[in-house]
């Protein structure tokens, strides 16, 4: 583990996450900025997202030495600066031209992992190439038969990925009706085909990766404890909580409400990576309360994306830092693992949630709808 960062308070233009969120609003078209925000049908699974983590209060500790934190972790033998990446995104190229490849560039420089998605330009190898030394994960939608499948896995090892992730909530696509009243079809969306290997994908498709390759396998969008076990019998290495950010299942449970009975069900045989909502230091710092290994951000770092590009998702990633390692200060812990559920308990929400209820001040930007 390397030694932890001395910790400054950020500087440059952006001061807030929030700051990220109103820029990106000034500089995306309409549908584009309706792609980002939006979930499926009733959007209730993305408003559980937020519920579910406000839901969650802190129980501080005090008089404890936390002179020096350390907010550093690590994930398939990587060290991270933060247990933190970036959650795959499809048409980033639609925040910034560069797409993946910046994006990867500024989690490179930041020092932590981007994970690739397989609908976003500029691909594969290239996006590897932009991210340098930095980690990195490549995710795939199943669009063929094991072969297909096979051949992606050998260009992402060749490629120098540390992993491979598999999307497993998508045998069927949802109806996001921000997209559909604006008539927006993604241009992935658009082209997509094989779509019927998505839908039969299985766990015996699972045992032929296990059985085939090395690299380890990461399933993402698994919701339950009977999933998470049969991952894990399987010989899955990283069990991924999510819920598609709310843009899949509607009527869903938060993915912070499913954790806790993933990490039991885990009983320490894979990595835990969550996702869904999250979009503050608090937010990472309950999830590793709860036992998770790191988290995932989308929408958030797409708004830095799209607002400032490279260094924007730097800048997003250095106040995210500072949030986390004010949260362990005050919470009375100087390192991650320190965190237990001890350190939370249910309280009431005092916000109605939404996907910006995280940032209270956006209401008083009128160029930002909440």
């Amino acid at each position: 583990m390397p030694e932890a960062p001395h910790l400054t308070e950020p500087s440059g233009d952006y001061q807030t996450l929030q700051e990220f969120v109103r820029d990106a609003r000034l500089r995306l078209p309409e549908n584009i900025w309706d792609y980002l925000v939006g979930a499926t049908e009733t959007e209730t699974t993305m408003r559980r997202n937020r519920l579910a983590l406000d839901q969650l209060a802190f129980r501080p500790r005090v008089c404890r030495n936390v002179e020096n934190v350390d907010c550093t972790a690590s994930l398939f033998g990587r060290a991270l600066r933060l247990p933190v990446m970036l959650a795959p995104v499809g048409s980033l190229e639609s925040f910034d031209p560069g797409g993946a490849a910046t994006a990867a560039e500024g989690a490179s420089s930041f020092g932590v992992p981007i994970m690739v998605s397989s609908v976003t330009k500029p691909g594969l190898e290239e996006s590897a190439a932009a991210s340098g030394q930095g980690p990195r994960i490549f995710q795939l939608y199943v669009r063929g038969d094991d072969a297909w499948t096979d051949d992606y896995v050998r260009r992402a090892a060749a490629a120098g990925y540390d992993a491979f992730c598999i999307t497993v909530d998508t045998a069927s696509y949802s109806r996001r009706e921000r997209d559909i009243v604006r008539r927006f079809v993604k241009p992935w969306r658009a082209s997509a085909t094989g779509v019927e290997y998505q839908a039969a994908f299985s766990w015996d498709n699972v045992k032929h990766f296990k059985d085939t390759h090395a690299i380890p396998l990461i399933l993402k969008g698994i919701a339950t404890a009977e999933d998470a076990a049969l991952a894990c019998e399987h010989g899955v290495d990283c069990v991924y909580v999510s819920n598609h950010g709310g843009r899949q299942l509607d009527h869903g449970r938060g993915a912070i409400d499913v954790l806790p009975e993933v990490i039991e069900a885990v009983r320490g045989r894979a990595r835990v990576v969550i996702d869904g909502g999250f979009c503050r230091g608090t937010d990472v710092v309950k999830a590793m309360a709860l036992g998770a290994d790191a988290v995932a951000v989308g929408r958030l770092y797409c708004y830095a994306l799209a607002a400032a590009g490279a260094s924007g998702v730097v800048r997003m990633l250095e106040l995210l830092e500072t949030e986390i390692a004010i949260a362990l200060a005050l919470l009375g812990v100087t390192r991650l693992g320190e965190l237990t559920r001890a350190h939370l308990c249910a309280a009431p929400s005092v916000t109605a949630p939404h996907v910006h209820s995280a940032f209270p001040l956006l209401s008083t930007t009128p160029e930002v709808p909440r």
